[in-house]
């Protein structure tokens, strides 16, 4: 039996104190690491609120579960807001409520922000130190020495027994792996960018439902709106960069508004900043980033620095969160011993981390595409049906990767085959007058 041993005088250093880097510093410092977090930016906490910078994030299970462990997850309550599923909105400001689930199964918009924020400030009571305006230049991977930029522009050098890249998505310390040698690392981009946009509150109360997260699909781009506690919505456009329809079409106020109006008329007139926000605030990418490894020496990548993703499966924080978690189950087995510990969380990690980012990609079709559908309609139907009769044997896709641990990349194969399956069942002609009649337990058999 393997005896996990740790060394009270092992330092670690995390470069980024973003959502994954603060939540991690929290797990670390529980365990008695002394923890120093690199941030390049200076303290959110100190500045005034700023929009247009990031979409409100879903917190769903695999987060939840990490915050949990950590014993922290009740100081988060209170900035939750619940969302049982999605309302969708046709181009005639029709309503349809589509649960994510079963009753009591629900996802939380949280602001990242006001999470980020939170997260810092729990990691410094529980040890860990936080250097704002530090930016990392580069990582000497033999030494595990991190080059850091000071608040005064001055290189320093800090040395450490382990130091992890949560630095993310354009990662400073993934950039020093990639000049070693077999080093894999590709990165894509959708044709679509996303501007976040608001909708405040409507005398002094939410101006929609807010236990849902609204959709208004439009083929090939769409309108999203999160609740927040203040009773406004963080809207977000998810909309091709060029072309008929797109960021570089709308730039006068008359094209915005004429635009707006016409393809979301009954989000529009809510709206009451869109002209300021449109033009303001920036249009930015959706990038999804794949490497391998994630080790070198004793440097490790973590959340999106190791994976980013597109936000259409609303899993990025939360696979950055479960990232976490499964490293922490490591050190509790392997105590100090690094060289297992980061091989083996990179060889349980980057296969999930590789089916999430697929996940993502089909899930952004769905949301601007097939939502809207009756026939996409009647298949969640019966596969809400299947899952009632067969619990064990059917589980939908959503459900597998939002309400449970199911690895990644097992929802993806077990979701692939399904959807071949229920492909098949909906080439009946009738099935929308038929189907509460279909051979349930025949559908079931074909996933074996």
């Amino acid at each position: 039996m393997h005896l996990a041993v740790k060394s009270s005088q092992q330092n670690i250093i995390i470069i980024g104190a973003g959502l994954v880097g603060s939540l991690l510093a929290v797990y670390l410092v529980k365990k008695g690491y002394e923890v120093t977090i690199y941030e390049r930016r200076s303290d959110m906490r100190l500045q005034q609120n700023a929009g247009g910078r990031s979409i409100n994030l879903a917190l769903s299970h695999r987060g939840l579960r990490a915050l949990e462990e950590t014993g922290v997850d009740q100081q988060f309550r209170s900035i939750m807001i619940p969302m049982k599923g999605r309302m969708i909105h046709d181009a005639d400001g029709k309503l349809t409520f589509q649960p994510y689930g079963k009753e009591g199964q629900t996802i939380n918009s949280v602001s990242r922000r006001k999470l980020n924020e939170e997260l810092m400030t729990v990691a410094q009571q529980k040890g860990a130190q936080i250097h704002f305006n530090s930016k990392c230049l580069e990582i000497n991977l033999q030494q595990s020495i991190a080059i850091i930029e000071d608040p005064t522009g001055n290189p320093i050098e800090v040395k450490a027994d382990l130091i992890i890249g949560a630095d993310g998505a354009f990662s400073r310390v993934r950039k020093s792996m990639e000049k070693t040698e077999r080093f894999d690392y590709s990165q894509s981009y959708v044709p679509h960018g996303y501007k976040e946009l608001s909708m405040p509150a409507q005398n002094g109360e939410f101006a929609m439902e807010k236990n849902a997260l609204h959709i208004w699909p439009r083929g090939q781009y769409m309108l999203i709106a999160l609740p927040n506690n203040d009773k406004s919505f963080t809207c977000t456009l998810f909309l091709p960069f060029e072309g008929l329809s797109s960021f570089q079409s709308l730039q006068k106020e008359a094209e915005i508004m004429s635009f707006f109006h016409h393809t979301f008329p009954d989000a529009a007139p809510l709206m009451t900043e869109l002209k300021q926000d449109f033009l303001t605030n920036p249009t930015s990418p959706l990038v999804s980033i794949a490497c391998y490894p994630w080790v070198r020496q004793r440097t490790v990548l973590i959340g999106d620095a190791a994976h980013a993703i597109v936000p259409f499966y609303g899993q990025g924080m939360n696979a950055g969160f479960e990232d976490c978690r499964i490293f922490n189950g490591l050190l509790d087995k392997y105590g100090d011993d690094w060289e297992n510990i980061l091989n083996q969380f990179q060889k349980s990690r980057k296969p999930n981390a590789d089916a999430i980012k697929d996940l993502a990609l089909q899930n952004f079709v769905e949301m601007r595409d097939l939502v809207a559908d009756p026939k996409f309609l009647i298949r969640k139907k019966i596969e809400a049906k299947l899952n009632e009769i067969y619990p064990q044997q059917w589980i939908p896709e959503y459900t597998m990767v939002t309400f449970t641990d199911i690895p990644y990349s097992q929802a993806l194969e077990e979701g692939n085959l399904k959807n071949k399956i229920m492909d098949e069942v909906m080439t009946d002609p009738q099935i929308k007058k038929n189907w509460e009649n279909l051979d349930f337990g025949s559908i079931v058999q074909k996933i074996s």
